[in-house]
């Protein structure tokens, strides 16, 4: 892993990203930390134009986006023209908000299939983002399996803490994603003393990450996008975000 392919995901600090003038104040927080990009999701109604000069008055690449998932599926258009001013060629559906059964999943991937081809004709690349729920197994197998199967052409951005969550292997996923992975999400997944499973700034679980980075990497990931949804150490989610890119920069990136 080099420093330059990682983000931090402004889900991670949406709180703080509300308003122009707070979300300057983060990315420039962001910035001081080290992070070189940010994948922007979840900020309140900041024109894009302004998004793109604040993140690049402080030195910091917009590497993809998350967007409105009916939106991708039934009127994409406006989107390409956002993509184009934020300077980014990668976006995810970010959940699937519809019936979740096999039926659903089966309608869900018809419209993706369209979607996927309508940004690439534009030049874009659409992304699918997991949560655990997409490996509920029914009888054929899981949602994640039909996806891949019946949407070749789709990329992944997989998000290691909710595969982990949904009982599946991280780093399985990134080898089977091999050319279809340009985006991943880095969680860690940490259990309390009660037995509690819980979310984690990266290095504060129990996910194996040099194997994981090591499987993303061949399997040609390009970014690397801190996230964390939910802060159950009490942290500001500046000091999570913070306690994630130090590590990073510690255990996992290349040493020249």
């Amino acid at each position: 892993m080099k420093l330059s392919q990682v983000a931090l995901q402004c889900y991670t600090i949406r709180d703080h990203c509300q308003t122009e003038t707070e979300f300057a104040k983060s990315m420039a927080r962001v910035a001081a930390i080290g992070y070189p990009a940010v994948q922007i999701s979840a900020i309140g109604p900041i024109e894009p134009e302004r998004v793109r000069s604040i993140c690049d008055d402080h030195g910091l690449t917009i590497c993809a986006t998350h967007e409105d998932g009916e939106q991708i599926v039934s009127d994409p258009g406006p989107l390409f023209e956002k993509l184009a001013i934020l300077g980014c060629r990668d976006t995810a559906y970010p959940f699937p908000k519809i019936e979740h059964t096999a039926d659903g999943y089966l309608e869900l991937a018809e419209k993706l299939m369209a979607a996927v081809e309508r940004f690439a004709e534009a030049g874009l690349r659409l992304s699918y983002h997991n949560h655990a729920l997409e490996f509920v197994r029914y009888g054929y197998g899981t949602p994640m399996d039909m996806l891949f199967k019946r949407v070749p052409e789709m990329g992944f951005e997989l998000d290691t803490y909710w595969i982990q969550h949904g009982g599946a292997s991280p780093a399985d996923w990134c080898v089977r994603c091999a050319g279809r992975l340009p985006l991943l999400h880095l969680k860690d997944f940490a259990v309390r003393d009660n037995s509690t499973i819980v979310m984690a700034a990266v290095g504060d679980g129990n996910l194996n990450w040099p194997d994981i980075i090591t499987k993303a990497e061949a399997s040609g990931c390009e970014w690397l996008i801190v996230e964390q949804d939910r802060h159950w150490h009490d942290d500001d989610p500046f000091v999570a975000a913070t306690r994630s890119f130090n590590f990073i920069r510690d255990h996992l990136v290349e040493k020249n």
